[in-house]
């Protein structure tokens, strides 16, 4: 809890999209091999991993949670994914970030949004230098 994760990949499991009419995307390579590795270089202990996003506004149930890990998810939320997809579909290079700032449902003790929001408060000071020092690379 508390650390930015590199999204490598994502699962869209809430099967929807935001692209309107017959956009056929390449998203094979959605999150920038390159925009990656420069963030390994300014911090080389970053870990990288498959987002799944779930609708929300609710948290994921301890059942949805084992589902998206037997799918290849390290993490679980309920945002990024249309963005990243609209941004690819404009051209752009995509980096994902995802600050992990609470344990999935069922793998710690019962969530709490207060926790959720302090750890973010916490790990901002990390998130502030790290794209402080990428944003003059790109």
């Amino acid at each position: 809890v508390g650390d930015p994760v590199l999204i490598s990949d994502h699962l869209n499991l809430t099967w929807r999209t935001p692209l309107v009419g017959a956009h056929f995307v390449d998203l094979t390579d959605l999150y920038s091999a390159r925009l990656r590795a420069l963030v390994h270089e300014i911090d080389p202990g970053i870990d990288e991993g498959v987002y799944a996003m779930f609708p929300g506004p609710q948290y994921e149930t301890p059942a949805e949670v084992r589902m998206a890990g037997i799918l290849g998810a390290d993490l679980v939320g309920m945002s990024t994914v249309p963005e990243a997809i609209a941004a690819r579909a404009e051209g752009c290079e995509v980096l994902g970030i995802s600050l992990v700032t609470n344990l999935a449902a069922g793998l710690g003790p019962k969530l709490d949004h207060e926790e959720v929001l302090a750890a973010g408060r916490a790990a901002a000071e990390r998130m502030g230098r790290l794209l402080a020092d990428l944003l003059p690379r790109v």
